[in-house]
């Protein structure tokens, strides 16, 4: 599992990379065809309840997947995230079993 972090105006956090490390891992060991993910943690100053913005690609055979969230949290974006491209794998699961 490859997992790249790039931060855009927010200060680099070895316990946020560690907690979105541990949530893809689960994506990670439930779907083997997934190659590499790219995280990119934001933060939109115009926002002001919110703003906190979680962006991650999947690589995989095929069209990449990804998804993103902005709430007044990261790790809540992360969660909110992975759930979505969750609900993508899935999908995409399915048409893999059909072939």
């Amino acid at each position: 599992m490859t997992v790249n972090f790039q931060y855009v105006d927010v200060d680099v956090s070895e316990t946020l990379s560690a907690f979105t490390e541990e949530k893809l891992q689960k994506l990670f060991n439930r779907y083997d065809f997934l190659i590499s993910a790219k995280v990119y943690f934001k933060l939109d100053e115009k926002e002001h309840d919110l703003g906190k913005i979680c962006n991650i690609e999947l690589s995989l055979p095929g069209p990449r997947i990804f998804a993103n969230s902005n709430t007044h949290n990261f790790e809540v974006s992360v969660r909110e995230t992975i759930k979505d491209l969750e609900r993508q794998l899935k999908k995409r699961k399915e048409v893999y079993k059909t072939h």
